[in-house]
Parts: C-alpha cells; sequence; structure tokens
C-alpha cells in the first residue's frame, strides 16, 4: 500500500480546502470500498481526507419527500421509519446489497462512488483495463465476461456498476446534493454516473474536489406498490447478475397512471429508459405489457461470449419484479 496523509476534517469547507490542497486526495467515509482498493493498488491516493466527524447523518423530510444525509450508514438508512413508510424500495434495496457489518459501515455518499467489481479492473496483474489505465486496452471483451454488461458500453470498457441503492434510487429519480470550491449544487440521479464512452476512467460527472452532502428523494405514490428484485449467483453477499426496481401507481380498476423501472447489473451505471415508461401508461396492469416494456428497456442490448443469458434473464426479471409490485 503506498503511503499517505491522513487529515481529518470537522467541516464541509475543511474537507473541500483540504482536498484542493493536495492532488490525488480523496474522501473517507466508511472506506468499505476505498480500502480494498487502496490494499489492492487500484487505488493509490496521496492523502484521505476523513469526513466522518461533518455532520451529514441525518435523515428528515424536505419539501414533501426525504432528505438522507451523505454519512448516513447504509444499515440506517433501510431501518429508518420515513424510509421503511414512503420508499421501501430503497430499504429492499440497501438491505439485498454487502453483508450487514458492511452495510453498518457504509455511507450513503459513499455508495454512490463504488466502483466496478470487473475481475480485470480489481486485480493490477492485468495490464489491460482502460478503467485502471487509459489507453491499455479491456480485458473483459475477450476474456471472462460473465459478469459484465450488455447496454450501453463501448469499446473502452464494459464493466458493470456494483451497487443496489444507486437501482432503487435512480427508479426514484432522487437527486444528489454536492458542494464544491464554487459552492453548492445539484445533480438529477440519472446524471451522476457516467456511461464509460472514451473515458471509462471517470465513473460520476461530479467536479474535482466535490463532496456529496444529501440525497433527496421526491414524493411519489408508488410506496404501496414496489419491488426489488436481486438476481445473483448465490444469496448473501454477491454481486447483482441483473437487479430490477420496479414502481407502480395503479387506479382503482388496475390501470397504470405512473410507472418506473431501474435495472441493475447490466451498465456501467443504473439503467433507466423513460420510453419504456411513458408506453404503459394508461394501460391495464398485465404480463403483456410488462414483456413489451422490458423489450424497450433491452432495445440495442449487446452481450459478449459469457453473458449472452443475461438478456432473456433480465427480461423475465423484469416481468416478475413488475408482476411483484402490482401484487
Amino acid at each position: 500500500m503506498k503511503a499517505f496523509t491522513y487529515t481529518r476534517a470537522e467541516t464541509e469547507q475543511e474537507a473541500i480546502a483540504a482536498i484542493v490542497k493536495m492532488p490525488q486526495s480523496v474522501y473517507l467515509g466508511g472506506g468499505t470500498n476505498l480500502i480494498d482498493l487502496m490494499k489492492m493498488a487500484v487505488a493509490l491516493p496521496s492523502q484521505l481526507v476523513d469526513i466522518n466527524p461533518v455532520p451529514l447523518n441525518t435523515i428528515e423530510e424536505h419539501d414533501g419527500g426525504l432528505r438522507i444525509g451523505a454519512m448516513v450508514r447504509n444499515s440506517d438508512a433501510a431501518n429508518h421509519p420515513l424510509v421503511r413508510q414512503h420508499y421501501p424500495i430503497l430499504a429492499q434495496a440497501i438491505l439485498a446489497g454487502a453483508s450487514p457489518q458492511l452495510r453498518n459501515m457504509a455511507t450513503m455518499g459513499g455508495n454512490l462512488m463504488q466502483r466496478t467489481r470487473c475481475y480485470y479492473f480489481y486485480d493490477p496483474t492485468y495490464k489491460e483495463c482502460n478503467k485502471r489505465t487509459p489507453g491499455s486496452g479491456c480485458a473483459a471483451k475477450d476474456g471472462i465476461n460473465r459478469i459484465h454488461a450488455i447496454l450501453g458500453a463501448s469499446e473502452q470498457c464494459i464493466a458493470t456498476h456494483p451497487s443496489d441503492m444507486c437501482v432503487a434510487l435512480a427508479a426514484l429519480q432522487a437527486v444528489v446534493h454536492v458542494r464544491g470550491q464554487r459552492g453548492e449544487r445539484t445533480i438529477p440521479f440519472a446524471d451522476f454516473h457516467r456511461l464509460p464512452g472514451n473515458t471509462p476512467q471517470i465513473d460520476t460527472n461530479l467536479q474535482p474536489g466535490e463532496l456529496i452532502t444529501a440525497i433527496d428523494l421526491p414524493a411519489n405514490n408508488f410506496a404501496a406498490r414496489s419491488y426489488y428484485l436481486k438476481t445473483r449467483d448465490r444469496n448473501s453477499y454477491a454481486f447483482a447478475l441483473v437487479s430490477v426496481a420496479a414502481l407502480l401507481d395503479l387506479d382503482s380498476s388496475g390501470k397504470i397512471r405512473d410507472v418506473r423501472m431501474a435495472l441493475g447489473g447490466v451498465a456501467h451505471k443504473p439503467w433507466r429508459i423513460p420510453e419504456a415508461e411513458r408506453q404503459m401508461a394508461g394501460k391495464n396492469a398485465s404480463e403483456d405489457v410488462y414483456r413489451r416494456a422490458a423489450a424497450v428497456l433491452l432495445q440495442g442490448a449487446k452481450p459478449y461470449s459469457g453473458n449472452a443469458f443475461k438478456v432473456e434473464l433480465a427480461r423475465k426479471s423484469i416481468v416478475r419484479a413488475l408482476t411483484k409490485a402490482a401484487a
């Protein structure tokens, strides 16, 4: 592990100033992903800025919805009464991820910053990884790619985003609050993470030094009919092969008033196609409608040698998740 400087920040301003002062610095929250990356010499920060003392750990009602501080632990968010009552799909998604010990440490802001679990990215003995070393190639394309992307990938990278929580936040149309040298700004969740394109080493649209301060969840009518489905190789502590966040609002006759869907395990970021949701509006909640929506969500899917099964798995998972949500 490379030697680094440790700085403890008490306020947002102190944290941002410390990051700006020393290049290649990173924020330290729970450290559940960062420390692993440092041990593997994938992340080589010159300074860790500990933000645990910064007061960003509250959950409160805000503008009819909910505001969750970036330093709230995943377990606390999943078990909070307001989350469980109004945004149960977020609780489901968080509890589907990691292990209890990790959820007790991991923070909401840190969860957004998770990096891919691609085998080639995590192991520096493999030299071909554009995400780790831009311009070196992508070993996964012709290698072991069972867990890799079928949507939104590029010739530069076919890695997937690992978070369960982020799939639920994408469906809920969350908004991320950040603060940097130039002040505060908000980022719609759909714009927070990036597809790989020609710059797979850049995971998010955060500017250098920006600190995530909170996540806003807007009010919705989905609490009664929401479901998070995670398909994985084993029932605990495994990343999703395919996951689906499904949210439905039905009228008294069973017609769809509103719907949201997001997929995990299939792309470089949580995958949403609003057109798939728009074409469901006003129709009866039925398997046929769900199948047509799945076809739109999966348009352009490009499997690789080891993950062609994901296309049909995703199709069936979408139908099952919507069926569960409707029930």
